[in-house]
């Protein structure tokens, strides 16, 4: 990692790590679907955290969201029940244990709900970026191939820098992880989260 780093202008994001993912009690620990790769992602992530606060910057959790409709049960997409089809109600809700980032995280700067893959898709988030003065994103968070990659694809859309972490990110198969991370390498800088702690430095 060799670029100059501009705190006032760049942002940690990451990508729906709640515990509705990551928590044993949530919905994905509750269905048996736990990833020991995405599990570990806090831990590596926190000292960018730490780094980032210790000199002024900012973070931001893109939080996925399953807006409960009629009689609780939540507004979801066909493709996404039939993909989990143990999604029901309360989960991914706002206001929820669920839907919180993981304490390990918690609580970041600005939270913004989203309720598609992208954490731009009809989110406040380039309001709050164009708000900030912010052009450059270090994205982390899951899933690699899912939420991160479409994110990251929409900040190139929007002329947003990003540096991806490469070990700051994670897919339920480490060889989508792989691939992803070699497809987005057209479009965004890569980097690990040491490389990136040593750039904050």
């Amino acid at each position: 990692m060799t670029e100059t780093i501009d705190l006032k202008r760049t942002a940690l994001l990451t990508i729906d790590l709640q515990n509705d993912f990551l928590h044993p009690n949530g919905a994905y620990g509750r269905a048996g679907q736990a990833s020991a790769a995405i599990s570990a992602l806090p831990a590596r992530i926190k000292p960018l955290v730490d780094a980032l606060r210790t000199k002024g910057g900012t973070y931001i959790s893109a939080q996925f969201t399953l807006v409960p409709g009629p009689g609780g049960e939540p507004l979801i997409a066909p493709h996404l029940k039939k993909l989990r089809p143990f999604l029901g109600k309360g989960d991914f809700a706002p206001g929820q244990f669920g839907h919180a980032l993981v304490d390990e995280l918690a609580e970041a700067d600005y939270t913004v709900e989203k309720v598609a893959y992208s954490a731009f898709y009809q989110t406040r988030l380039e309001y709050i970026l164009r708000a900030l003065g912010i052009d450059t994103l270090i994205v982390g968070g899951i899933v690699t191939n899912g939420g991160v990659a479409s994110t990251v694809r929409d900040a190139h859309l929007r002329n947003v820098h990003t540096v991806l972490l490469s070990d700051g990110c994670a897919a339920f198969k480490q060889e989508v992880h792989d691939a992803t991370l070699v497809s987005l390498g057209s479009i965004t800088a890569v980097a690990t989260c040491a490389e990136m702690l040593e750039a904050l430095s």
